[in-house]
C-alpha cells in the first residue's frame, strides 16, 4: 500500500495553509509596526526607506486580501503564485531594506520552508529557487549602487543555498511524516479489520463465548452463547437472574479451579451445556472468560460410534445367534402344534415364540444401521407421491383403521431417495396407527403437506389422534433404544431420523393443541442435493 500524499484538499493541508496565512499577515503586521514606529533613524541605513514603507503596507495588505480570498484553494497552482508572490514581495523588501544587514534574508528561508511544505517536488524547488535568485541579483544590484554592498555576496550565497537546503530538509521530513502517518492509517485499517473479523468469527462460532467483570456482569456474550443459553440479550446484564446454574459452576470453579465444572441446562427443555473457564488479566482488574459447550451433539456422535460398533458386532454374530433362534422359534412353534400340550404349557410355547420374534426384530433393525446403504436422491412430487402412498397403504389397513391425505400448493417439489422415504413415513403412520387406536375405536392418521412460508420448503406432517408423548420423554424419543412399548425395539424414530439427515431433510416431534402427536418432516429445496 503506498504512501498517501499531504494536498491541499485534505485536511491538513487546509490547516497548514491557514497557518500559512496567519504567518504571513503577522510578518506584515510586525513590518508595520516597524515603520510606524519611532525607529525612523534605523530606517535611514536602509537603501529607499520610503520604498520599504509602502512594500510593508503591500505586503500586509496583499496578504490580508490572499488570507480572505484563498481559503479553499480548487487548484495547486494558486497556492504556487501565493508563495512565488510572497517570495517577490519579501525580495523586494529585502532589496529596499539594503540586503543581508537587514535579516529580511531569514524571513525568505522560512517562506520557502513553508511553501515546500505545501508544494512538493519541482514546485517546491521552484519556489527555493526564485528566493535564491532574488537574493543574488538583488545583492549584485545593491553593489552597483553602494560599493560597500560588495561585501554581501559571500552572505547572500550562503542565504540562497540555506533556501535550497530548508526546501531538501522539509521536504525529507515532510515525506518520513507522511510515510509514518500512512504507516499507522495502514496498520490502524488492518487492526480494525482484524478486529472486525475476530468480531465476525466470535459471533458466528456455536461454541458460546462469555466475558464477565468481577461483578459478575456480561461484558460480551456471542450469538452462540445467546443462543445456548436461550436469552436475546445479556451485554450489560448480571448473569444471577439471566442464568443462575452457571453462575453456581462458576462459583465452584472460583473455590477450587481444578475441578471439571459440571454440566447445567439453562431452561428445563433446553440442551445439556458443558462450561469452561478461565481467567483475564488486564492490569489490576481481573475478568472471567466462559466457554459453553453443547455436549448433546457430542452425546449423539458418541451414540453414533455405538451403534455403528455394535451393528459391525451384530453383523459378526448374526449367523451365530439367528441359527439358534431360529431352532428356538421352530421348536416353539412345534410345541404348539402338539396335541399333548395343556393351556398354560401352550402359553408358555406362545411366549417363547413372541420373544423369539421379538429378539429377531432388534437384530434386524440393528443390521440395517450398519448396513443402510446410501442414499440415491430423486426429484419427487410430493403431492403426488403422498396421494400414492396412501392408497397403496390403505391396502393393506384392516377395517377400523384410515390414512388421510391433505395437501395445500401445486408445486412442492424435494429430491429424496424414494425407498427411504418409504421406510421413514411407513413407521411413522404405524405408530399413529397404533397410538390411534389406544383412545379411539377406528385409529386415524392423517397425512398434511405444505409449503413452509418462513423457509419456503415442502413440509409433511404425520398427525394422529392418540394420548401424545408425555412432556418428560420428548427428548427422548428419538434416542435409539428407547421404547415405552413393552414389543418396541426403541430403533425406529432413530432410524427415521437418520434416514431423513442423509436426504438433508428433518424429523421432529411437535404437539398439538387439540391432542395427539404431530412429527415434521422439513425437506430440502429441490436444487440442494442437484
Amino acid at each position: 500500500m503506498g504512501t498517501e500524499r499531504l494536498t491541499l484538499f485534505s485536511p491538513q493541508g487546509r490547516r497548514i495553509l491557514r497557518l500559512y496565512h496567519l504567518y504571513r499577515v503577522t510578518i506584515g503586521l510586525v513590518l508595520v509596526l516597524l515603520v510606524s514606529s519611532d525607529l525612523h533613524s534605523d530606517l535611514m541605513t536602509m537603501s529607499n526607506p520610503q520604498a520599504f514603507t509602502y512594500g510593508a503596507w503591500i505586503y500586509l495588505i496583499l496578504n490580508i486580501l490572499a488570507a480572505v480570498l484563498l481559503q479553499n484553494p480548487r487548484h495547486e497552482v494558486s497556492v504556487l503564485a501565493l508563495a512565488v508572490l510572497d517570495v517577490s514581495l519579501l525580495s523586494a523588501l529585502f532589496y529596499f531594506a539594503g540586503g543581508t544587514p537587514s535579516g529580511i534574508g531569514n524571513l525568505l528561508i522560512v517562506a520557502v520552508a513553508i511553501a515546500n511544505v505545501l508544494l512538493r517536488g519541482r514546485l517546491g524547488f521552484l519556489i527555493a529557487a526564485v528566493a535564491a535568485t532574488g537574493l543574488i541579483y538583488l545583492t549584485f544590484y545593491l553593489s552597483l549602487a553602494n560599493p560597500q554592498a560588495s561585501s554581501q555576496y559571500v552572505q547572500a550565497a550562503a542565504l540562497g543555498t540555506l533556501c535550497f537546503a530548508a526546501a531538501l530538509l522539509v521536504q525529507g521530513l515532510t515525506r518520513r511524516l507522511q510515510d509514518s502517518e500512512s504507516l499507522a492509517r495502514q496498520r490502524a485499517e488492518e487492526v480494525a479489520n482484524l478486529e472486525a473479523l475476530n468480531a465476525q468469527i466470535l459471533q458466528r462460532m456455536r461454541t458460546g463465548i462469555l466475558v464477565l467483570d468481577p461483578q459478575d456482569r456480561v461484558l460480551l456474550a456471542n450469538q452462540g452463547a445467546l443462543e445456548l443459553l436461550g436469552q436475546t440479550e445479556l451485554t450489560g446484564e448480571r448473569l444471577a437472574p439471566r442464568c443462575p446454574e452457571l453462575l453456581k459452576a462458576l462459583q465452584r470453579w472460583r473455590d477450587n479451579p481444578t475441578l471439571r465444572p459440571g454440566n447445567f441446562q439453562a431452561a428445563p427443555d433446553g440442551v445439556i451445556l458443558q462450561p469452561s473457564f478461565a481467567s483475564l488479566q488486564h492490569g489490576v482488574k481481573r475478568d472471567t472468560l466462559v466457554f459453553l459447550e453443547d455436549i448433546s451433539q457430542i452425546a449423539q456422535k458418541a451414540q453414533q460410534l455405538k451403534l455403528a460398533s455394535l451393528g459391525r458386532l451384530t453383523a459378526s454374530i448374526a449367523h451365530e445367534i439367528r441359527n439358534p433362534l431360529g431352532a428356538i422359534s421352530h421348536a416353539a412353534q412345534l410345541l404348539q402344534e402338539s396335541d399333548a400340550l395343556e393351556g398354560p404349557d401352550l402359553r408358555l410355547a406362545q411366549i417363547i415364540q413372541d420373544h423369539s420374534r421379538r429378539m429377531n426384530l432388534v437384530i434386524e433393525n440393528v443390521l440395517q444401521l450398519s448396513r443402510r446403504r446410501q442414499a440415491e436422491p430423486q426429484l419427487l412430487d410430493l403431492k403426488y407421491w403422498a396421494h400414492r402412498f396412501a392408497s397403496e397403504f390403505r391396502t393393506s389397513l384392516p377395517p377400523h383403521q384410515s390414512v388421510h391425505v391433505a395437501t395445500q400448493g401445486s408445486s412442492l417439489q424435494t429430491r429424496m431417495d424414494p425407498n427411504q422415504l418409504i421406510q421413514v413415513l411407513t413407521n411413522l403412520v404405524q405408530n399413529g396407527l397404533r397410538y390411534s387406536a389406544k383412545r379411539h375405536d377406528e385409529a386415524q392418521v392423517w397425512l398434511r403437506l405444505f409449503r413452509d412460508e418462513a423457509s419456503d420448503l415442502p413440509v409433511m406432517e404425520v398427525l394422529d389422534d392418540g394420548p401424545g408423548v408425555p412432556p418428560d420423554e420428548v427428548q427422548n424419543i428419538f434416542e435409539p433404544f428407547f421404547t415405552t412399548e413393552s414389543k418396541g425395539t426403541g430403533l425406529g424414530l432413530y432410524i427415521s431420523r437418520e434416514l431423513c439427515e442423509s436426504n438433508q431433510a428433518r424429523l421432529d416431534y411437535r404437539e398439538r393443541e387439540e391432542g395427539g402427536s404431530c412429527f415434521r418432516i422439513v425437506f430440502a429445496h429441490p436444487r440442494k442435493l442437484a
